[in-house]
């Protein structure tokens, strides 16, 4: 058996073993949510968001402490060659150093957060980057090929791609995270994430192609020029997330879906950062149907695609504060809510334990 068909038959094992919420901690959850001492669903999403963790984690006795990582996934693109981002392409190396050094917006919110940031290289352009913080994961050197001139990658590199998410996944399991965030870093990452999402969903590139980095309009104009070019050249199968993700996607991408998909397989929910994040998301639900009940989405950025792509996912973003930033942020901000859907659950008092009068 090929490496590819090895690799496939494990993220469909994985896929496989994907669970549904469990419908009886859910239950019990919201049955405990309606004896505590408040109005029934007077705290709104925040109990939804209690039962879906109760759900996705299969018990209503949710952990007193959470072990909580940003996993910001690195590459390089090569469609940068077209002139779609404001920043030149060595930025994602530079900033990957940044992770790494602690300074990034990140690595500040994360810390507030009570997170860690878990920094990957998945095909960052340029030698090998050594660091004992860095997870070095790279499926191609150099990152992708140009997406508006042919296919970004290999389908046996998105295969590989995949696999290392899942590959991370578990790793951060066995070290005992128990929730997960997802981000990423790559210049020129929301021109594919663009592509991806038009490949999966039908939407044209302009409903999809926003501004990324902050480019003018006609920078915006060759972008969405880019992207539709890339689509009809490599005409991706909206059927195959793979074949979609290899040809117009990206190494960081295909990681991050794998990621949510290993994530799922072993009952650890996943929050989703913006534009880039959500498309990954996007990818592994049609991987692995099983996938949404673990997803929680965190923003709505204000890069153009993240709110067809969460509508297809069906989610609403808990916060939205106009932010484009990428790199697992907002995420990172909703980490907050999580921690207090969990105290609200475990902490708070009956009407019965309090003494106080139901009405």
């Amino acid at each position: 058996m090929s490496t590819e068909a090895t690799d496939m038959a494990f993220i469909r094992s994985a896929a496989e073993k994907i669970v549904p919420a469990a419908k009886a901690a859910q239950m019990a959850a919201e049955e405990r949510l309606n004896q505590l001492t408040k109005p029934p669903g007077s705290l709104g999403r925040l109990e939804a968001l209690a039962v879906q963790l109760a759900g996705a984690m299969g018990t209503p006795e949710l952990p007193g402490r959470l072990r909580k990582a940003v996993v910001v996934m690195a590459a390089d693109h090569g469609v940068c060659e077209e002139g779609v981002s404001a920043f030149p392409q060595q930025v994602t190396r530079q900033m990957v150093a940044n992770f790494l050094n602690g300074g990034a917006a990140i690595n500040v919110l994360a810390r507030q957060a009570g997170a860690d940031v878990v920094c990957v290289d998945m095909g960052v352009k340029g030698p090998e980057i050594v660091h004992e913080k860095l997870l070095s994961r790279r499926v191609r050197e150099g990152g992708t090929a140009n997406l508006a001139r042919g296919p970004a990658m290999t389908r046996e590199e998105a295969v590989r791609a995949i696999r290392a998410g899942m590959d991370v996944a578990n790793d951060l399991s066995m070290k005992g995270y128990n929730v997960l965030a997802t981000g990423e870093m790559g210049i020129g990452n929301t021109t594919a994430s663009s592509a991806l999402l038009a490949a999966l969903t039908g939407l044209d590139a302009e409903e999809v192609v926003g501004r990324g980095t902050g480019i003018g309009d006609e920078g915006l104009r060759l972008k969405r020029e880019t992207v539709a070019r890339a689509l009809e050249l490599n005409r991706p199968d909206p059927q195959d997330p793979v074949d979609a993700l290899a040809k117009v996607g990206g190494l960081e991408i295909a990681g991050l879906a794998g990621l949510v998909v290993g994530a799922a397989s072993m009952g650890i929910p996943v929050v989703i950062d913006g534009f880039i994040s959500s498309v990954a998301a996007l990818a592994a639900c049609r991987i692995a149907e099983g996938v949404k009940p673990y997803l929680i989405p965190s923003h709505l950025s204000s890069e153009r695609g993240h709110k067809r792509t969460l509508e297809e996912l069906g989610l609403a973003p808990m916060l939205q504060l106009e932010m484009r930033l990428g790199e697992g942020t907002g995420a990172a901000l909703a980490f907050p809510l999580i921690d207090a859907a969990c105290g609200i659950l475990r902490e708070m008092a009956t009407f019965d334990s309090a003494g106080v009068s139901k009405g």
